[in-house]
């Protein structure tokens, strides 16, 4: 199924997680910024949240990605948001990078989460513009 592979591209799993990272709390699901997000979708083995973490970090992602190019399939007239390479990264390549990306501007991490994700794909994987020609001027001529 290519949404579920593309989410995982975008967010994945992660077998690269940091060794010593924080274990994730309640509070974090749903997740309400960017920081939260990346803690659920880093969480690690030995994390007790660890399936839960990862699992709504796959369907956060997964959700935002099929939204975006369902909308942009049902609105033709709007340019498509972003565009996923084919093939996909792999889940750790894409949440190393969205962790890259967020952590690069530490402002991006209060953002909330839904947004960073946006910001990031719209960004990351930015799709060609193409202008569509004109066939009339605004007099109606």
């Amino acid at each position: 199924m290519r949404s579920a592979l593309i989410a995982a591209g975008v967010m994945g799993m992660v077998s690269t997680a940091a060794f010593g990272a924080p274990m994730v709390s309640q509070d974090q699901f749903p997740p309400k910024t960017t920081r939260d997000l990346i803690a659920l979708c880093s969480a690690t083995k030995d994390d007790p949240l660890m399936v839960a973490a990862v699992n709504y970090c796959q369907g956060f992602a997964e959700g935002i990605v099929e939204t975006g190019e369902a909308y942009a399939t049902t609105v033709p007239a709007i340019h498509k948001p972003f565009c996923i390479p084919n093939p996909p990264p792999t889940n750790g390549e894409a949440l190393a990078a969205f962790t890259t990306w967020a952590n690069a501007d530490p402002t991006r991490l209060d953002d909330p989460a839904i947004v960073g994700v946006l910001r990031f794909v719209t960004t990351t994987y930015p799709c060609p513009h193409t202008v569509a020609p004109r066939t009339h001027s605004r007099s109606g001529r």
